[in-house]
């Protein structure tokens, strides 16, 4: 007669049997065995409004608290400068964690002073969640150029609430937004707001423009970075990042890198730890129609090339800027007779949508179709891009 065994599980349980090879003995010792408890969240904002309260209590365990250790810090000295802390959130099940890419790794500091990329990860990195459980977790990769970290612990045992991800696509100025985080270290704080602006770009760690971040003036202190922007769903929008501040301080103006950026980060560094951004080579500026009219060109808007790298795909494609300069409108050194990019791959360049938003969406090795304008003269340009260098000595898309 074969024996049919099972393991009961409520929480943390004890196994209370087990199948052996066949002689039907008894294991020596009761098992302990862990188990993943998974709270998924849904119906928020089902009855319409936007209820803050209702945000934080449901969402809030989903929220964690990172700490980051590099050479020489302790848990008890995190303020000597050897260790950091931030935020981040649970992802899924599995036990992924997404944060800010600065979080757990030693470098630069976007809102601050210097611009080098960042030059290694931390030693130790731990999450806490909001139940108090503190676990080591790994650093599975991270992307400086969109300033994303991904995370992953052992869920064994844990209570984990995953966050949904959002859209970042038809977001509109105004609508409510909660962010949630561990500013100055006080962990599980709200903080509301509104979308102040979108389409604004802000420097990454490789000084290479984020594009597409969303502004807000919910209160994004230190310590808030790397937990999620929030709408009245509860849908992440977007990992809070940056703060303008000529105090340090919360004062209205914070970024968020928007999800769509999150979300392509998350899944390559989730495949290969890794995240490689196409590169063009050039430096550009945008159009506008007074500026259009006086450099003589049928086309109000675009991508006026200031400057192209040697060797790059833009300089093999036969890409130039103007070698006669005006000055126009308070600005001096305004090329003219180079080229202007209208378009990539058929989609127009716009103020929303411009040339670094666009290369930054392809990868190394895609090949991309450009409309160029010079004088009065259309063409179109196909270019394969090379993989974005590590650093950028200028916001080059």
């Amino acid at each position: 007669m074969r024996r049919l065994c099972a393991v009961i599980v409520a929480g943390l349980a004890l196994g209370l049997a087990a199948c052996g090879g066949g002689d039907g003995r008894q294991a020596e010792g009761p098992r302990k065995v862990e188990t993943t408890r998974v709270n998924v969240v849904e119906q928020i904002g089902k009855k319409g409004g936007f209820d803050a309260g209702e945000i934080y209590d449901r969402l809030s365990p989903g929220v964690v608290t990172v700490i980051s250790l590099f050479d020489g810090g302790s848990l008890l000295s995190r303020g000597d400068g050897e260790g950091g802390q931030g935020s981040g959130f649970v992802l899924d099940g599995d036990g992924y964690v997404a944060t800010n890419a600065h979080v757990v790794t030693e470098g630069r500091n976007p809102a601050g002073e210097g611009r080098a990329a960042p030059t290694r990860k931390a030693k130790q990195v731990f999450v806490e969640f909001s139940d108090g459980n503190r676990v080591k977790t790994d650093i599975v990769g991270a992307d400086p150029n969109a300033d994303v970290g991904l995370l992953k612990v052992d869920p064994r045992g844990l209570s984990l609430t995953p966050l949904r991800l959002g859209s970042s696509g038809h977001l509109r100025v105004g609508e409510p937004v909660a962010a949630i985080g561990s500013p100055f270290g006080e962990q599980q704080s709200l903080s509301v707001g509104v979308i102040s602006a979108l389409d604004r770009n802000i420097e990454s760690l490789t000084a290479f423009q984020i594009g597409n971040a969303i502004q807000t003036d919910a209160a994004i202190n230190p310590g808030n970075s790397g937990g999620p922007l929030l709408d009245a769903r509860g849908r992440v929008l977007g990992i809070n990042a940056q703060i303008r501040s000529t105090s340090g301080g919360g004062e209205g103006v914070g970024y968020a890198i928007p999800v769509d950026a999150v979300r392509r980060s998350v899944r390559e560094l989730r495949t290969s730890g890794k995240v490689d951004y196409g590169f063009l080579g050039v430096t550009s500026r945008s159009l506008y129609p007074q500026l259009a009219d006086r450099l003589g060109l049928d086309v109000r808007d675009g991508a006026l090339i200031v400057d192209v790298q040697d060797g790059s795909p833009a300089d093999d494609a036969g890409l130039k800027a103007g070698g006669d300069k005006i000055d126009f409108q308070g600005e001096e050194g305004i090329p003219k007779d180079g080229d202007v990019i209208v378009a990539v791959d058929g989609h127009k360049l716009s103020r929303s949508d411009d040339l670094a938003d666009l290369i930054s969406a392809k990868s190394a090795g895609d090949e991309v179709e450009l409309d160029v304008v010079r004088g009065h003269d259309h063409r179109t340009v196909n270019v394969k891009l090379d993989k974005r260098p590590s650093e950028s000595p200028r916001s080059r898309p």
